[in-house]
């Protein structure tokens, strides 16, 4: 038996996903909010909902959320930078890989936009 989620369920995770107001540049994968604090290397304050500036919730094939790109975040700690996590304030809510790269303390790096997408139903 064929299984599927409707768009108003995926579009409510996305939806979620875009109350974040932190995006922090990892050297490892957090496994909660409290792990963040010991691989972060970089972070912004961004801001919460769709069509605020940094997220866009849309449709197409696939239901997605989109953060836009931030330029000159500072870094605050030296390490080889492996993923991007998303929390808001008291909850670790996404986590997503980036391409490796080192960063030293006090540089800057750009953390470009990307996406989280779920399957439409068919």
């Amino acid at each position: 038996m064929a299984k599927s989620i409707g768009d108003a369920v995926l579009d409510a995770a996305l939806a979620k996903i875009a109350t974040c107001t932190h995006q922090t540049v990892c050297s490892g994968e957090p496994a909660n909010y409290a792990g963040i604090a010991a691989v972060t290397l970089a972070a912004k304050t961004i801001t919460a909902g769709s069509g605020n500036g940094d997220w866009t919730i849309a449709a197409g094939t696939q239901r997605k959320v989109t953060t836009t790109a931030h330029s000159a975040v500072s870094i605050t700690a030296s390490g080889t930078a492996t993923h991007i996590a998303y929390d808001d304030g008291t909850t670790l809510l996404a986590v997503t890989t980036c391409t490796s790269q080192v960063l030293t303390s006090g540089g800057t790096v750009t953390i470009p936009a990307h996406k989280f997408e779920f399957a439409s139903p068919t």
